[in-house]
C-alpha cells in the first residue's frame, strides 16, 4: 500500500476511533459520577444552565475523554501510517484540540478546567501517542 495513503488512513481512523473514545468516556460520565441534582446533561442548554452546579470531580470524566480520545487517536494515526507518523498523530490530535476549543468557547466551564483541558489533554497526550507508538514499532 502506497506510504501517503496509508497516512491519510491513519489520520483517518485515528479521528474515528479517538472520537469513539471520546464519546464513550463522555457517555460513562455521569453513570460513574453522578451530577448534581436538577442538572440537565442532555441538551447543550441544560449543561450550560447547569455549570454552576457542577464541582471539579464533575469535570473529570470529560478532561479523561479528550486526554484519550487524543491519545488513542494519535496512537493509532502513528501505527498505521506509512511515513511521517508523528506528523499524521499531531494531525488527529489537533483535530481535537480545534475540538476542545471550540468546546471551551460554547460552555461556560470554569477557567481552571479550560486552562487544564486545553493545556494537557491534547499536544502532550500526541507526544505521549508518538513515545509510545515508536516502543511498540521497536518491539515488532
Amino acid at each position: 500500500m502506497h506510504p501517503g495513503f496509508k497516512n491519510v488512513l491513519g489520520v483517518f481512523i485515528g479521528i474515528l476511533v479517538g472520537m469513539g473514545v471520546n464519546i464513550g468516556l463522555v457517555t460513562l460520565g455521569p453513570i460513574l459520577i453522578p451530577p448534581p441534582m436538577d442538572a440537565d446533561l442532555t441538551t447543550m442548554e441544560g449543561l450550560e444552565a447547569s455549570m454552576h452546579l457542577m464541582e471539579p470531580k464533575h469535570f473529570l470524566m470529560p478532561w479523561l475523554a479528550h486526554a484519550m480520545g487524543s491519545f488513542v487517536g494519535g496512537l493509532i494515526a502513528y501505527l498505521i501510517s506509512g511515513t511521517n507518523k508523528m506528523r499524521s498523530a499531531y494531525i488527529v490530535v489537533f483535530f481535537f484540540f480545534l475540538g476542545g476549543i471550540a468546546n471551551v468557547t460554547m460552555l461556560p466551564s470554569p477557567l481552571w478546567f479550560n486552562i487544564v483541558d486545553l493545556g494537557l489533554a491534547y499536544i502532550p497526550m500526541g507526544w505521549l501517542a508518538c513515545y509510545v507508538g515508536s516502543k511498540l514499532q521497536k518491539h515488532h
